[in-house]
């Protein structure tokens, strides 16, 4: 709007002014009035930020500076630009102690901001943080020191920016000067070289603790070794324990991107042994940069340890296994709560769930071991979960349903809920339960109980369903597909199936109907080489809560619980820190920096840092569909190149501002073998764009080796808010890069480039469901060079080893239905990357996809709206 873009702000109505200066000489007034009071003991904390110099990150217009915020004059005001995150910042000129903060909102206020203190104005310390701001005037208690203090804002509470009449800090100047912490915030983190002497010496081993290991470099000048703090902190020591081959001359180097880096300290005449050297600066990489070796051979070190100023990291806080906070949006019953109940509560997440596609509320409904009867309707980010070590512990005598009578029984938009590890006795004389979904709603470590039952995966004869995910599960009954589109099921155990659309992949079913593709559209596959099901929360026979972390399978068939014991390992939740909507990633990190495993609770985690996992088998578990956010374009998790690593139940999302990649799994580079530990992710989802702008060039990546991927869906919204062609962009949904990766029950779609790129060899995809993106505008604007459009599935053309079998891809070009996909795979043609059994679908015949593979396969088009292909090469 015209408005919006020069920055016109409605004029206060007719009085504001006015009404403001009669409350301010009745105010001078009571206080002429009112007999002095005695003089406390100690001294009253003093008003600090009046007239000190203030900065902001944006200004709305000249007439709204940062300056006006701290000017004492409540008619004046700073105002941002209309984007987030914006902050304001005031140099009180001296460390103080704090202790209240006053914001005077004009009506564009913050709705989640934080009040952050520094000593040097580079690393930030947050003594306030709230998701729920309301704006007028705000009286916040801290408790900090400092001598820079901001309001860092990151979410908006109206369309405008933030806007300031006053921002009044509080406190008593001349604080306590920061101490040095003692502990080593280097130790675990990740660490790089310039060179290692040889395998044995890596970078790794000057940062593990031991002091009997050590990095060494090649013997040469210059080398460097990097450890990556994981935030920018504030460093006051660097403890070097050298071995023998040290540095004559050297340079302790800090960065806080890694790229430009400060000299913090430098030598010319080292001296070896242990240097313990006192250094002011801030940065989240410290490097140690030598120039000249005091032998003939490298630089070698035993230790790099950092110290830091302040607390060594934020608070966290402990978590009671018996009674753990899970949030207000987790719901937990046992045998003795009432039925009615636990249906009324059924029925109220249900009623407010069913539409509420793209809103803020999450929800996970829990039952602890028992039998109880209830009808769970699931609606949009539900899940409902037994609380058993296996699904048989807790019994529903009911049903655990999704329907789509909300879109008149189609349910292609029946995404984002979850069924787990329960089972299900259908009522007297009910012989149907209906899980009617499509992407990103798991049917998982479920027991259909009854030979006479049968699930339909569609509404029944009114609608369509287009994708979904059955695995661990026991059906004792019939499983009928209906009018299901495609669907992948691993790992399971069924009474029988019946029914194909367009792609229905079974791998390690027993019950699973014979191979048959492409009429009907079965394919088959008997074992699966190597999968870890799903972290699980469970409580034991003592009432503690525990998370059971299943062991990796090899050539399994069937579930992983009926008639056997699942082998696996058990955590109790006090190892786990429970991450509630509102913490920021500064503390989450310092939980993981603990060694704590995380567990996110229904809600959407706002990050403006990545969330980073560096220590192998960490657990990373969501409840209700969690959602993380990354705001100010940062990437929202990065996992390090670690054995064992478990993400489960966690949806990415982009923010408004660019983020190069959502999640990374393994830095660039990374080399290391977890053949026999992978890391694995679990329903794991990304949306870009939907509840609002959201872009990304990227979406996941996936640089380390052998990682498992099970059941994962990748969206660049096609609707919803904030979608447009130029609006929520998104090159590419997966990059693979590490070799041996394996994905199970892979969903890509819509991305405005390469759906998945495949880079690294060895890799295998069971069952791949994909669209091409709607919008493109036209054909030029969809051109890979001379090639029209981008493929669906692209194998880089040095791989020498690749796999897939299931492959469906299909376009809708609703835009310009004139618009050509040239071939939905590209791949090296070559007899060691093979692809089984895949269908092109054009949509309605709104659109053409003119090839399978490369130049191979028929064309799909309004004439002939399905082309199946059995075998490439």
């Amino acid at each position: 709007m015209t408005s919006r873009a020069i920055s016109v702000r409605p004029t206060p109505p007719p009085g504001r002014p006015a009404r403001r200066l009669l409350i301010g000489l009745a105010l001078l007034l009571v206080a002429a009035l009112t007999p002095a009071a005695t003089p406390p003991a100690q001294a009253a904390p003093s008003l600090l930020s009046q007239g000190r110099p203030a900065t902001a990150s944006s200004t709305e217009n000249a007439g709204t500076p940062a300056s006006a915020a701290v000017d004492g004059d409540a008619g004046t005001r700073w105002a941002s630009a209309f984007s987030d995150p914006q902050w304001i910042q005031v140099d009180l000129g001296t460390r103080a102690n704090l202790s209240q903060v006053i914001l005077s909102w004009e009506g564009a206020y913050g709705r989640t901001f934080a009040i952050q203190t520094s000593d040097d104005g580079a690393a930030w310390t947050t003594v306030h943080s709230t998701a729920a701001g309301t704006g007028g005037t705000q009286t916040l208690d801290v408790a900090g020191a400092g001598r820079y203090v901001r309001m860092y804002g990151t979410t908006r509470g109206t369309g405008y920016g933030y806007s300031l009449w006053e921002f009044q800090v509080y406190g008593e100047a001349g604080g306590t000067a920061p101490t040095c912490g003692s502990a080593n915030v280097a130790q675990g983190r990740p660490a790089t070289a310039s060179s290692v002497e040889n395998a044995g010496l890596p970078a790794s081993a000057a940062v593990d603790g031991n002091p009997g290991t050590r990095w060494a470099s090649a013997a040469a000048d210059p080398q460097w070794l990097r450890v990556d703090l994981g935030s920018v902190r504030s460093i006051c020591r660097v403890v070097l324990t050298w071995e023998a081959a040290h540095a004559r001359a050297f340079q302790l180097q800090t960065s806080a991107d890694g790229s430009a880096w400060t000299t913090v300290y430098g030598t010319t005449s080292g001296t070896g042994g242990s240097q313990s050297l006192a250094v002011t600066g801030s940065g989240r990489y410290l490097r140690v940069y030598g120039t000249a070796r005091a032998t003939t051979y490298g630089y070698s070190l035993w230790e790099l340890a950092v110290n830091v100023t302040g607390d060594d990291a934020p608070p966290v806080e402990p978590t009671d296994p018996r009674n753990p906070n899970f949030g207000p949006n987790t719901f937990v019953f046992d045998p003795s709560t009432p039925t009615a109940t636990i249906q009324s509560r059924l029925n109220t997440i249900f009623t407010q769930q069913e539409r509420n596609q793209f809103g803020p509320e999450r929800y996970a409904v829990l039952f602890k071991p028992g039998t109880y009867t209830a009808d769970v309707n699931l609606g949009f980010f539900t899940q409902v979960a037994g609380l058993g070590m296996s699904p048989d512990d807790v019994n529903l005598n009911g049903h655990v349903r999704a329907e789509a009578f909300w879109m008149g029984g189609n349910a292609t938009q029946n995404f984002w809920r979850a069924a787990e590890n329960l089972s299900v006795t259908l009522p007297a004389g009910v012989t149907v339960e209906r899980w009617a979904v499509s992407q990103a709603a798991p049917y998982r470590r479920m027991h259909l109980r009854g030979a006479q039952n049968q699930i339909q995966l569609w509404n029944g004869g009114d609608g369509w369903s287009s994708g979904g995910l059955m695995a661990d599960t026991k059906i004792d009954g019939l499983v009928v597909s209906g009018s299901q589109q495609q669907w992948y099921s691993r790992n399971s155990e069924f009474g029988g199936w019946t029914g194909s659309v367009w792609n229905m992949v079974f791998q390690g079913v027993t019950g699973a109907p014979p191979p048959h593709f492409p009429n009907p559209s079965h394919t088959v596959i008997p074992q699966t080489p190597q999968v870890r099901e799903k972290p699980f929360l469970y409580v034991d026979g003592t009432g503690e809560y525990r998370v059971f972390v299943p062991a990796l399978r090899t050539n399994s068939t069937g579930t992983s619980w009926y008639g056997r014991t699942p082998a696996g390992s058990s955590i109790s939740l006090s190892q786990f820190y429970v991450v509630r909507p509102g913490t920021g990633a500064a503390t989450i990190n310092a939980a993981l920096a603990q060694g704590r495993h995380l567990l996110f609770t229904p809600g959407v985690h706002r990050v403006t840092e990545p969330i980073r996992v560096d220590r192998p088998d960490t657990v990373i578990l969501g409840l209700g569909l969690a959602t993380v956010q990354a705001d100010n374009g940062t990437v929202a998790m990065r996992v390090a190149d670690v054995d064992g690593v478990k993400v489960a139940g966690i949806m990415f999302e982009a923010g408004q501002v660019n983020s190069p990649v959502l999640m990374e799994v393994g830095p660039p580079g990374s080399a290391a073998s977890h053949a026999a530990n992978p890391t694995s992710l679990h329903d794991v989802f990304f949306r870009i764009g939907g509840p609002g702008v959201g872009r990304a060039t990227n979406t996941l990546t996936v640089n380390s080796d052998h990682v498992i991927g099970d059941h994962m869906w990748l969206w660049r919204a096609d609707h919803g808010d904030g979608v447009g062609w130029t609006v929520n962009t998104a090159d590419t949904g997966l990059t693979v890069n590490g070799d041996d990766v394996t994905m199970y029950g892979l969903f890509v779609e819509h991305y405005q480039r390469y759906q998945t790129v495949w880079n690294g060899n060895g890799g295998r995809t069971y069952f791949y469901q994909n669209e091409m993106p709607y919008d493109p505008p036209n054909q030029a604007a969809w051109m890979n060079g001379a090639t029209r459009g981008y493929a669906a599935y692209k194998v880089a053309d040095g791989v020498s080893t690749h796999q897939a079998w299931g492959m469906g891809s299909y376009c809708y070009f609703n835009v310009d239905p004139s618009v050509v996909a040239d071939r939905a795979i590209e791949a090296p043609t070559s007899p060691n990357v093979r692809f089984t059994n895949m269908v092109t679908v054009s949509l309605g015949g709104v659109g053409t996809i003119n090839r399978v593979v490369n130049g191979t396969g028929g064309t799909a088009n309004a004439g002939n709206q399905q082309v199946y292909l059995t075998n490439y090469p």
